[in-house]
C-alpha cells in the first residue's frame, strides 16, 4: 500500500513542477510582449509597421472566425488604446485629430474596425466623424425621421447605424468620437423639397447659394427661418441620442463666392432677402423713420436726399430716424440738411445690414449647440480665420463672426493656408489665439501628408512643429483628412455595397 503511495506521488510531483513551470514562463511571455509595445510607437505616438501587421493579421483571422484570434485582437485593441493614451500624454499634443467620412461600403463586417485600427496606428486619439454633409446624414434609413436622406440606402442594410457603430468601435480602441456637421449648409437635397422653399437664404438679385458656388451642392439657409431651425434641431436631437464624446459645427456662415463676388460690398450682395430675415430686420427699427428708411434701403440698394427728406415730412413728430445699435443726437435733424445726412445714414444702414446678418449666424450656432451642452457633452465650431475679414468698407462674402463666437464652445480654426510653407498657417493660427479669451480651447485643423510635402503646403511634422511654438496654449492639432492617408480611399468611395 505504501509503495502504491509512493509511486502514485511521482506523477503528482511531476504535474505540480510541470504547472509551476508554465505559469511562470506565461508570466515572463506576458512581461516581454508588454514591454516592447511601449516602444513601438514613434515620436508621433505612431505604431510600427510591425506591430501594424500584426494587428490587421489578427482581425483578419477574427473576422474569418478563428474565435482565439478574436480574443487576441481585442486584448491587443485594449493594449494599444493604453499606449495610445500613455504616448498621447507625454508628448504634444495631447489631442491629436483626424476628420473621417464613411461611405456605404464600410458597413460592410470589418470594415469599420479596420478604419478605426489604422487611425490609431497614426497615433490619432480623436476622430471628426461626418456625420451631417451634402444634404445626407449617417442615420440608418429605418430609423431616420429627419427631412434629409441617409447615407446607407442600400435595400436590405435600413438598419445599419454607422453613427453608432463607430462611436463604439472608436471607443473600444480609446479614441474619442467627436459628431461633425455642417450647420447653416443643408446641402442640395433640401432645395428639392417644395415644403421648405421660404427657409432658404436668398441675396438680392434674386439667387440662392445654388446658383453661386460652382459645385451646386452647397445650399444655405435662412438662419433666422423657424421651420429651418426645427429641422436642425430635429437632425440634432437623433446625432445626439447616440452620444457622441462630442459635436462639431461646420459651415456656419453664409456662402464663399468667387472673383468680385468674394467681397460684400452692397446691400444686394448679402443674404437678406428672405422673408424672416427681413422681417427680423424691420423688428430692429425702433421708430417709424428708421422703419421706413430700412425698407427704402432694402428695397433699392441705397437711400436718397430725398428719401430722407421725405421720411422726415412722413413723421414729423419724430426725430431721427433710430434702430437697433444707432445713436443719434437729438440736435441731427434740426442742424443738418438730408443731403449732408445721406451719406452717413446710409452707411448705418449698411452696417445694420451686415450686422443682422452676422446676428442671424451668431443666434443659429447658439441654438444648435444648447442641446449638446445640456447633455454635457463638449460642442465646437470649425471655421475660417478670413472668414471676417474686412476690405476697405466690403467684408469676406462668407460673413463668419467666428471672433464673436462664445468662449463656452471649442474652436476648431482651419489653418489651410497655401504660401508653401509654414509661416502663412501659423500666422492663422496665431491671429485666433490673438482674438480668443484665454480659456478658450482652441484646436487647429491643418492639412497635409505624413512625410511628403507639396507646392501648397509642407509636411504634416512640419507644420505640427511649427504649431508647437504655441503650446501649452494649444494641447490640440486636427489634420484634414483621413482619406487623404488612406490609399484605398477611393475604393471605398466608388464600390457597391450590393
Amino acid at each position: 500500500m505504501s509503495n502504491y503511495v509512493l509511486n502514485a506521488a511521482k506523477p503528482m510531483l511531476f504535474w505540480r513542477r510541470f504547472f509551476a513551470i508554465a505559469f511562470t514562463t506565461s508570466l515572463f511571455i506576458l512581461y516581454f510582449r508588454s514591454q516592447p509595445v511601449a516602444a513601438q510607437v514613434n515620436e508621433y505616438c505612431q505604431l510600427l509597421p510591425a506591430a501594424a501587421r500584426e494587428k490587421e493579421d489578427l482581425r483578419l483571422s477574427a473576422i474569418s472566425g478563428s474565435q482565439d484570434a478574436k480574443i487576441s485582437y481585442q486584448g491587443l485593441l485594449r493594449q494599444d488604446a493604453q499606449v495610445l493614451h500613455e504616448c498621447r500624454s507625454r508628448n504634444w499634443p495631447q489631442v491629436q485629430a483626424i476628420w473621417l467620412r464613411l461611405y456605404p461600403c464600410d458597413s460592410r463586417p470589418g470594415a469599420i474596425d479596420q478604419i478605426m485600427d489604422r487611425i490609431v496606428n497614426r497615433g490619432y486619439n480623436q476622430v471628426y466623424l461626418e456625420t451631417f454633409s451634402d444634404g445626407q446624414v449617417l442615420l440608418p434609413s429605418a430609423g431616420n425621421p429627419t427631412v434629409w436622406p441617409s447615407v446607407v440606402r442600400t435595400p436590405g442594410a435600413e438598419n445599419v447605424d454607422m453613427l453608432s457603430i463607430a462611436i463604439q468601435k472608436g471607443r473600444e480602441r480609446g479614441l474619442k468620437v467627436y459628431a461633425w456637421m455642417f450647420t447653416t449648409n443643408f446641402g442640395y437635397t433640401y432645395a428639392q423639397r417644395g415644403d421648405r422653399e421660404a427657409a432658404i437664404a436668398r441675396n438680392g438679385k434674386g439667387q440662392t447659394s445654388l446658383y453661386v458656388v460652382d459645385n451646386g451642392s452647397q445650399l444655405f439657409i435662412d438662419p433666422y427661418n423657424l421651420q429651418a431651425k426645427r429641422d436642425y434641431y430635429r437632425i440634432l436631437t437623433e446625432v445626439l441620442r447616440r452620444r457622441p464624446d462630442g459635436v462639431l459645427f461646420d459651415y456656419i456662415r453664409y456662402p464663399r463666392q468667387a472673383g468680385s463676388d468674394s467681397i460684400a460690398t452692397k446691400v444686394t450682395d448679402l443674404w437678406l432677402y428672405s422673408e424672416a430675415t427681413q422681417q427680423a430686420l424691420f423688428r430692429r427699427a425702433l421708430n417709424n423713420k428708421g422703419l421706413d428708411l430700412i425698407r427704402r434701403f432694402l428695397g433699392k440698394g441705397y437711400v436718397t436726399p430725398g428719401d430722407i427728406a421725405e421720411v422726415d415730412r412722413l413723421y414729423p413728430q419724430e426725430g431721427e430716424p433710430l434702430w437697433q445699435g444707432r445713436i443719434a443726437s437729438a440736435q441731427q435733424k434740426s442742424v443738418l440738411p438730408p443731403t449732408a445726412r445721406q451719406p452717413q445714414l446710409q452707411f448705418e444702414l449698411w452696417q445694420l445690414g451686415v450686422a443682422h446678418a452676422m446676428q442671424g449666424i451668431l443666434d443659429f450656432i447658439a441654438l444648435a449647440a444648447y442641446p449638446a451642452q445640456q447633455l454635457h457633452i463638449p460642442a465646437g465650431v470649425v471655421f475660417f480665420p478670413g472668414g471676417n475679414q474686412t476690405v476697405r468698407q466690403g467684408y469676406d462674402s462668407r460673413l463668419q463672426p467666428w471672433d464673436r463666437f462664445p468662449s463656452s464652445l471649442e474652436w476648431h480654426p482651419m489653418a489651410y493656408g497655401s504660401c508653401g510653407n509654414v509661416s502663412c498657417i501659423a500666422a492663422q493660427v496665431e491671429q485666433v489665439i490673438r482674438v480668443a479669451k484665454p480659456r478658450t480651447e482652441i484646436t487647429p485643423a491643418i492639412a497635409g501628408l505624413w512625410g511628403q510635402s507639396t507646392p501648397e503646403r509642407p509636411s504634416l511634422e512640419l507644420q505640427m512643429q511649427a504649431l508647437r511654438q504655441f503650446a501649452p496654449r494649444l494641447k490640440g492639432v486636427s489634420h484634414f483628412a483621413y482619406s487623404w492617408q488612406d490609399p484605398h480611399d477611393n475604393d471605398r468611395k466608388f464600390c457597391r455595397l450590393r
